[in-house]
């Protein structure tokens, strides 16, 4: 299934926060689109914004070892990668300026079936700021065409 231009989907993503003794769990089921690339897969929707601000694109990059990329591209610009059981530094560009983060991921998953179109991808990571450990969060995200 090599296709440039995505097969659209039905996106549930779920993000649970945990800083400082305090959760938070944010749920969106979206539209998005699946796009094959060679042995890469990439999965775009909008991520809505709780302030009523505009949507902001997402793309998350799944690579043929495991990987897993997340971009989010607006006012606020990131990119975070993961793998298992490794760290990497990032930055969070703001309109206030650059934010060196560092990741680092304690568990993921992929799944993914071909007909239907589905899958699953599952991300456990610490996000630290200047070695110190902003937070912990869990994503998963499911999308089925």
């Amino acid at each position: 299934m090599e296709s440039k231009r995505g097969i659209p989907v039905s996106i549930h993503l779920k993000t649970e926060v945990r800083q400082e003794n305090e959760a938070e769990e944010f749920l969106f089921d979206i539209s998005g689109q699946v796009i094959r690339m060679g042995n890469t897969l990439y999965i775009r929707y909008k991520e809505e914004q709780e302030d009523g601000m505009s949507p902001v694109p997402v793309t998350m990059k799944i690579f043929p070892d495991g990987a897993v990329q997340l971009t989010r591209s607006g006012e606020t610009h990131s990119r975070l990668k993961f793998i298992y059981g490794k760290s990497f530094e990032t930055t969070y560009k703001t309109p206030y300026g650059t934010i060196f983060l560092t990741t680092y991921t304690k568990d993921l998953h992929f799944t993914l079936n071909d007909h239907p179109m589905s899958g699953k991808v599952t991300v456990a990571y610490d996000l630290f700021m200047a070695e110190q450990k902003v937070g912990s969060y869990d994503l998963l995200l499911e999308f089925s065409a």
